[in-house]
């Protein structure tokens, strides 16, 4: 399985959906994940990849990281996973 294909299924399991619902457009907002659903997200894609996401859950806005969307947040995990080899 892929990283994109891993960080989907993370994804629409957090937001109670088929992995087939969730596309590289989608907003996590759309996808109707909270905030506390986005952490719990980040948690299960740390520990899935073996990485840690520069995320700040009280500043989202100045993290690093972008979460505008899917597709967003999969460039970014396979980057991480990229420099931790």
């Amino acid at each position: 399985m892929s990283i994109r294909d891993k960080v989907i299924a993370i994804i629409a399991e957090q937001a109670v959906l088929e992995p087939s619902d969730v596309t590289a457009d989608s907003t996590l907002e759309s996808l109707g994940i909270d905030s506390l659903g986005l952490v719990e997200s980040i948690f299960a894609i740390e520990e899935e990849f073996d990485i840690t996401i520069p995320f700040n859950a009280n500043e989202p806005t100045q993290s690093d990281f972008d979460i505008t969307n899917v597709g967003a947040i999969i460039t970014g995990i396979e980057k991480l996973v990229a420099e931790k080899s």
